[in-house]
């Protein structure tokens, strides 16, 4: 059996996305948020025929008194549906803001290799957090 090889140019981005409602305590399903996001990649292969790859884990993010249980979502330029740059952060950007609308989110990170990205909607902060 003869293997293939295809290259591209390296990219990669990593969305940190709370499971908590707002600052309730009231955590989210990881598989509601799962189910969300193949919505919306069924929707962008079949209205844009782009095929968004996500890797999903399990983290926390500590900060003081805080922790939080997150989905870290992280994205490729998979080689098998390569997409130009602009595009794949601009799909990733749009996929972010429909989860924190969807899921009560305030504030959400992106973090790519040259930027790092912070959608907010206010400036509150979980109350957990020690100033």
């Amino acid at each position: 059996m003869e293997v293939t090889k295809k290259t591209i140019k390296s990219f990669s981005a990593k969305v940190t996305f709370g499971l908590e409602l707002g600052y309730t305590g009231e955590l989210l399903e990881k598989a509601k948020i799962i189910k969300y996001i193949q919505k919306i990649q069924n929707e962008l292969i079949k209205n844009k025929n782009i095929f968004l790859s996500v890797s999903i884990s399990e983290c926390n993010i500590v900060m003081s008194g805080q922790v939080e249980p997150h989905l870290l979502l992280s994205f490729i330029n998979y080689p098998k549906f390569p997409l130009k740059i602009e595009v794949l952060k601009y799909e990733i950007e749009e996929l972010t803001r429909k989860l924190m609308r969807e899921f009560k989110q305030n504030r959400t990170i992106i973090e790519y290799l040259d930027e790092t990205v912070m959608f907010e909607k206010n400036k509150k902060i979980d109350p957990r957090i020690k100033k």
